[in-house]
């Protein structure tokens, strides 16, 4: 399943289960040194950003390749919410015809396909920029529990992929999130999207996981990039 289809199926229940994305978009709003008035959302989703803003603007464009997230991002005259791949160059060709003072992205550049390409095609918007992306510090633990690989990059290849790309600052940030116990913790993993499409447990191996997890908590480690 692909990583989009993965975030339509699951899109109605994802604003229900993302605090700890919803902890990086307030960093990422108090990253800004000022109110921009034209925004773009790359990997807008269903909304969070857009809905966290309490200033004027006078035009938001949020982009997502969900269509389902898409189909419950905020609308009105000021906001444009279309469908578009980041992976895609012919979408910033398109976004290059418009005129933004600020570019959001919150914890979607992590599904990039190849991340230097969409780097550089940021550039190409002329922009100025603040970018969380999600690292393999994400789910670290469990990951080794279950013996699998991370999917992410992490902070240290995102941190050289951005020096070759553009100059901005870089900052990692680490997260965790408490349950009450640990099938209500896959349950989110399942419903939050932040495990991609991948599903390659089996039923056996996802229980042994589950009983063998030897925390309470999910850790996240997100890398936050501001273009100086």
């Amino acid at each position: 399943m692909k990583v989009s289809t993965e975030f339509s199926k699951n899109a109605s229940h994802y604003e229900k289960h993302n605090t700890i994305q919803k902890r990086v978009i307030e960093r990422l709003l108090a990253s800004t040194s000022y109110k921009p008035k034209r925004i773009l959302d790359l990997g807008c989703g269903s909304g969070a950003l857009c809905r966290k803003i309490d200033w004027e603007y006078e035009h938001f464009v949020g982009v997502d390749f969900a269509p389902g997230m898409l189909e419950l991002h905020p609308k009105s005259e000021k906001i444009e919410a279309i469908y578009g791949d980041f992976n895609d160059r012919a979408l910033f060709e398109n976004l290059a015809t418009y005129e933004f003072d600020y570019i959001f992205s919150a914890s979607a550049l992590q599904w990039a396909d190849n991340l230097q390409s969409v780097f550089q095609n940021i550039t190409l918007l002329n922009t100025p920029f603040s970018l969380a992306i999600f690292t393999a510090g994400t789910f670290k633990t469990l990951n080794k529990t279950a013996g699998l690989q991370p999917l992410l990059l992490s902070a240290k290849e995102i941190k050289k992929i951005q020096k070759e790309s553009f100059d901005a600052a870089f900052e990692v940030v680490k997260y965790t999130m408490e349950f009450d116990d640990v099938r209500e913790m896959f349950r989110y993993i399942k419903r939050s999207g932040v495990s991609g499409s991948r599903n390659i447990l089996s039923f056996k191996e996802t229980k042994e996981l589950m009983k063998n997890y030897p925390l309470n908590y999910l850790e996240f480690e997100v890398a936050f990039i501001t273009s100086r």
